[in-house]
């Protein structure tokens, strides 16, 4: 099964902004991305929006097949 596919948008950012979530994806080694996706999660929580998980990919080889 497949993770759903995620929307897409334009977002403009200050530039100090986009550095500051730079930085703070390099230390958690995270892509600016999924730092920003992070970010609006742990937000909207102390809001009291309540989200379904993330689906995760799967990672890893697939399992052998049994012949």
């Amino acid at each position: 099964m497949s993770a759903p596919p995620k929307k897409a948008f334009p977002l403009r950012l200050d530039p100090a902004l986009y550095a500051a979530i730079e930085r703070s994806a390099a230390s958690d080694l995270r892509s600016v991305n999924a730092q920003v996706e992070c970010l609006l999660r742990e937000a909207l929580g102390r809001r009291g929006v309540k989200l379904a998980e993330p689906m995760r990919a799967k990672r890893g080889r697939p399992p052998k097949e049994s012949e």
